[in-house]
């Protein structure tokens, strides 16, 4: 606004020069193109100094958009100085088995297949290879962590006691003794990796072997390999007949 009130003083003076004496008429055309070339710096400067402006914010508004994100996440800045309430815990689970059946009585089940198309391919080739080794042991599928592996750290058995391994070699006395591992598509998903470092590293803690058969990958001659390396061959019975046990 004083820049335009300038400019209408000095737009007024020039108007009035004809009425103004001869030696002022002439100082006023020598001042009034200073005073326009002034006026046009100002402007400039103004002009410059808000795109400057502007230009600091953007840049800091890139600089701390981490924090502003870690903010939002967080909730208020100022939540840390009182205690926020935390959410309602979901109620428990009913472990009382009429209220199990209840809830049983109104659901409808249906089957789940224990295993994919490609893992009882991988099952039915591996059973027939392992009776072959050794007629004693066998294959079994989906196996829980929790069944086969015990530890008294009730936090590191939680860990494993939902994870399954896809296939179990079994010996004579169903002895855990090989798990293996079907690697498919799913095996590249985000998590899969972590899960199968736990469940591997539970295994070699309790002496099961860990294997991996690479879906595409692994060729019916590897897996014999691997079966003839991992079964044991069947003792020879003893020249004395053995007593047949009861069950």
């Amino acid at each position: 606004m004083a820049s335009r009130s300038l400019f209408a003083v000095i737009v007024g003076l020039g108007a009035r020069g004809t009425c103004m004496p001869p030696h002022l008429s002439e100082q006023a055309q020598q001042i009034i193109p200073l005073l326009g070339i002034l006026l046009a710096g100002v402007f400039v400067g103004m002009a410059l100094e808000r795109f400057l402006s502007r230009k600091r914010r953007q840049e800091w508004r890139r600089r701390n958009r981490w924090r502003s994100q870690s903010e939002r996440k967080d909730g208020d800045i100022l939540a840390g100085l009182w205690p926020v309430p935390k959410p309602p815990p979901p109620p428990p689970k009913p472990t009382d088995p009429a209220d199990q059946l209840r809830i049983v009585m109104g659901a409808n089940f249906t089957i789940q297949p224990l295993l994919n198309k490609s893992e009882v391919r991988v099952f039915k080739e591996l059973d027939r290879m392992v009776i072959g080794c050794n007629p004693a042991w066998q294959v079994m599928a989906q196996v829980s962590l929790g069944e086969i592996l015990r530890c008294a750290d009730a936090d590191a058995y939680s860990c494993i006691n939902s994870k399954r391994v896809d296939l179990l070699l079994v010996d004579e006395n169903c002895s855990p003794r090989h798990a293996l591992e079907y690697q498919g598509h799913a095996h590249h998903q985000a998590k899969a990796a972590a899960r199968d470092a736990v469940k591997k590293e539970a295994l070699r803690r309790a002496g099961i072997g860990y294997h991996e058969i690479v879906g595409g990958q692994t060729t019916p001659s590897e897996l014999r390999r691997l079966v003839e390396k991992l079964v044991q061959r069947p003792t020879p019975p003893d020249s004395e007949p053995t007593k047949e046990a009861d069950l």
